[in-house]
């Protein structure tokens, strides 16, 4: 349940400036997420998240990317949990998650920032990467794949 939390809450603080604990509660109560403002508290240290000053002028918590390494932990959490399989159809990689985490596996690639991804599209358990030649593709997946027998 947490994994899937913090995905949630990755997704919500995107998707939406949220300026305080309460907000994201709010938010998180609203999409069937039954939290304390203890936890949500304890989510947001362990999601590394800080405030920033949006384009509004308000505050809004945002992800610190500053102190990742290749993958952060909470990715890499995700990342294993999440991811079921990966196919390929020339230059687009299609990558298949556990319903409801494909954002959070699609923002777990954009964290890598491999120059060969254009860019993903997320559903509910479909991602959709373009890549930019069907070569970068099959290199993609090899990655990917080291990378899930490391987390194991």
């Amino acid at each position: 349940m947490k994994i899937e939390r913090h995905a949630k809450i990755i997704e919500l603080i995107h998707e939406y400036e949220i300026e305080t604990q309460e907000e994201l509660a709010a938010h998180l109560n609203q999409a069937g997420y039954s939290v304390t403002q203890a936890t949500i508290s304890r989510d947001i240290r362990e999601l590394n998240l800080t405030k920033v000053t949006g384009k509004s002028g308000r505050s809004h918590y945002e992800v610190l990317h500053n102190s990742r390494q290749n993958l952060s932990e909470k990715y890499s959490r995700v990342l294993r949990d999440a991811f079921l399989s990966m196919d390929m159809a020339q230059n687009i990689l299609v990558i298949k998650t556990v319903p409801g985490m494909a954002m959070a596996v699609g923002a777990a690639l954009d964290e890598l920032n491999w120059k060969e991804i254009v860019g993903c599209i997320a559903g509910d358990d479909t991602i959709m990467c373009a890549i930019k030649t069907a070569d970068d593709t099959l290199l993609i997946m090899e990655r990917l794949r080291k990378i899930l027998e490391e987390l194991g």
